[in-house]
């Protein structure tokens, strides 16, 4: 039984065109075995790809939902006029001549293990489809304003071509999205199997828990027992026929390893980190969300897609800017490289960190940004980058490109690369035709090693 239903994300969560921003909850299945979360989630391991030489085994893709404003984050411009330079005052990085605003400080201290990427530009100004286009690389052909979760029915998500390119490396899931699901983070056509395994919780909270990992409660031993017979005997006739339900079988096999998997509940277990520890993240959504992603790919897991909301700032911004989203963006980020580079796994975990656009140059009536594609900032971090730079550069109001403009397919195709994918590789879409995994661009060179 797939269980799709939808609720609000908060205050937060509500765009600037009155749409509250909706989400599904996860896909669940009481299915013979009760409690498994979609068993065909898993079948990406049957048709995993030979990667290519890379060092990035795992990405972490931090999603700034709704638009982070550049030019009061990583591209300032101190000598615009007010209207445009905003309130910050640029910093100095540890990388000489690199300056951030006063708003990024241990970001700052750090500037020689990220690269920051100033030329990233596309033309839709719209969340739900600008969120399709950069997570999929292809216009929408639904209306912004449209939010179904995911909105991508037919191309895959970033997160799911990883999946399936790459397989599982553990029991933990190949792809997961948290602390929701990502709005066009979808599968397409690849089919369910290849849809993220969500974890519809917050992780702030004390009582979190990935529920999807224990069994429905009320349910004893000794029917999950009967349920294993009733299941083997059904495998035991499908050895003898072919058929979609005969390859499912094993799918259900590996969603109830998941559920019996030390290696899994150790990964999702938040509370087994020291609280100096979470301290560091900051007890904020995106601080413990990134936290658990980093769990998550110690554990294993190949691509964690983290939705933070929030940074639609059209309205009296600077306030909430300044205490809420750019500080907790900054401690986050800031202790996510540090502890990945103790861990010794920077070099072999991509960090990614975006929105779907940035926000305009002049600041509007409101005291606020609206929408703007034309220029945003994209951070790159770990996974075998090259460090310490500033990529590209926008004109003196930040509004567009006016060095090495990269485009969304440019942007996907680095990623993959990074990854260990040929960008260029396809599969059979529904109508029988090759279907690329990106639809064109390039690899952004500076940022290869």
């Amino acid at each position: 039984m797939l269980k799709i239903d939808f609720g609000t994300v908060g205050r937060k969560g509500t765009f600037c065109d009155g749409m509250t921003r909706r989400h599904a909850l996860r896909v669940g299945s009481l299915g013979l075995l009760g409690g498994l979360t979609l068993p065909q989630l898993l079948q990406a391991e049957a048709t995993a790809k030979q990667p290519l030489a890379s060092k990035a085994k795992s990405c972490i893709f931090l999603f700034l939902e709704g638009g982070p404003p550049h030019q009061d984050m990583w591209d300032p411009k101190p000598e615009a006029p007010a209207e445009i330079r905003g309130p910050f005052a640029p910093i100095s990085t540890n990388v000489p001549g690199t300056f951030v605003t006063d708003q990024l400080p241990l970001c700052a201290k750090i500037a020689d293990k990220y690269s920051i990427l100033r030329s990233h530009s596309h033309r839709d100004n719209g969340h739900s489809t600008g969120y399709h286009y950069v997570i999929t690389g292809r216009r929408s052909t639904f209306a912004d304003g449209d939010n179904p979760v995911p909105n991508n029915e037919y191309f895959p998500s970033l997160g799911s071509i990883v999946a399936r390119q790459l397989g599982p490396r553990s029991s933990v899931p190949a792809y997961i999205n948290l602390p929701h699901p990502m709005a066009g983070g979808g599968p397409g056509f690849y089919g369910a199997e290849y849809a993220p395994f969500v974890i519809e919780a917050d992780p702030t909270q004390p009582d979190f828990e990935v529920k999807d990992l224990a069994p429905v409660s009320g349910l004893s031993q000794r029917r999950i027992d009967n349920r294993k017979r009733l299941l083997a005997g059904i495998d035991g006739f499908e050895h003898s026929v072919h058929g979609p339900a005969k390859v499912m079988s094993s799918y259900y096999q590996k969603a109830r390893s998941l559920m019996t998997s030390k290696e899994a509940k150790k990964a999702f277990d938040i509370h087994a980190e020291p609280e100096s520890v979470r301290a560091k993240y900051g007890h904020t959504q995106v601080g413990q969300c990134a936290l658990l992603a980093r769990r998550l790919v110690e554990g294993g897991c190949r691509f964690v897609g983290v939705d933070a909301p929030g940074w639609d700032v059209h309205f009296n911004c600077f306030p909430s800017l300044k205490t809420d989203l750019i500080p907790y963006t900054d401690r986050a980020f800031f202790t996510l490289i540090t502890d990945l580079e103790e861990r010794g796994l920077l070099d072999e975990t991509l960090v990614v960190m975006m929105g779907e656009m940035g926000r305009t140059p002049r600041i509007n009536a409101q005291a606020g940004r609206d929408h703007w594609s034309m220029a945003q900032t994209v951070i790159f971090a770990g996974g075998g980058i090259k460090p310490g730079q500033v990529i590209g550069a926008t004109d003196k109001t930040a509004s567009a490109p006016v060095s090495d403009p990269v485009s969304v397919n440019d942007l996907l195709c680095t990623i993959h690369r990074l990854m260990g994918i040929d960008p260029q590789h396809h599969h059979v879409g529904p109508l029988g035709r090759p279907v690329p995994l990106t639809d064109g661009g390039k690899a952004v060179d500076a940022l290869l090693l």
